[in-house]
């Protein structure tokens, strides 16, 4: 086969995280991702409680290196406040890149009839993962973040988190994505969507004059600053459209 395989892994405990690298590399495995991320277990020692704890993560990506001499990402949880911790962590255990964002724990609705929570499991539901577009400037905080660290600046990063059209992969590619995850939209609209990121990834890259996408990677952080040192010295004022204005009154109201 002439494609990347990357097989996604998750363990309890350093023994099993050695034995499933040690299996997916035997079975033929390109990759390995480690999954210190998904919010959706019924054990407190795998997914998303993993991805909090810095040291878990560094104990971990040593055992699965110990298991497998495979390139390696660690997939981190956006169910935390401080990313780069957690990503140094990965690093220092032996992680070749990081994958993020994972789904955000949520209730995503109510069943107003049933009261209950969606989706419903047998007249239950739980707290689960939210993924699709809504994450999206969620998972690019969290990519800026980690590129523009001084200890992350060149490790690789694989981008996830509501990408749907090429105009979204190129902002997670202009904040510091080397590489891109899609499932939700993909589960969505199905697999044509790649071959649209791709066409329209190519027309940006020529009308940009990029020779290749490797040279927008990071690109936009040049222009993300602390809020304290935006210029707030002048007076914006709107200028309305009346051939486009349709008298709805929002800019009113705003």
């Amino acid at each position: 086969p002439d494609k990347v395989l990357i097989a996604s892994i998750m363990g309890e405990n350093e023994q099993q995280w050695e034995e499933l690298a040690r299996l997916v590399q035997e079975a033929g495995a390109d990759m390995i991702e480690c999954n210190f991320s998904c919010p959706q277990m019924t054990s407190h020692a795998m997914g998303s409680d993993v991805g909090q704890s810095p040291e878990l993560v560094e104990k971990y990506c040593r055992a699965v290196k110990r298991g497998s001499t495979l390139p390696m990402l660690a997939k981190m949880t956006p169910n935390i406040g401080d990313m780069c911790e957690v990503a140094l962590a990965a690093k220092r255990g032996g992680a070749d890149g990081i994958a993020a964002i994972n789904t955000v724990k949520s209730i995503t609705n109510i069943d107003l009839n049933q009261k209950i929570g969606m989706p419903i499991v047998n007249g239950k539901s739980s707290i689960s993962g939210y993924s699709g577009k809504a994450v999206k400037p969620i998972a690019l905080r969290f990519i800026q973040q980690m590129r523009t660290h001084p200890e992350l600046r060149d490790f690789p990063i694989s981008g996830i988190g509501g990408i749907e059209t090429w105009e979204d992969a190129a902002e997670f590619l202009l904040l510091g994505a080397a590489t891109l995850q899609v499932t939700t939209g993909i589960m969505q609209y199905g697999y044509r969507i790649v071959e649209d990121m791709a066409s329209g990834l190519s027309h940006y890259l020529a009308d940009q004059g990029f020779d290749s996408l490797q040279e927008m990677v990071g690109l936009a952080n040049n222009n993300i600053v602390p809020a304290e040192d935006l210029d707030r010295s002048y007076i914006v004022y709107p200028r309305i459209n009346l051939d486009k204005c349709v008298g709805c009154g929002r800019c009113y109201i705003s």
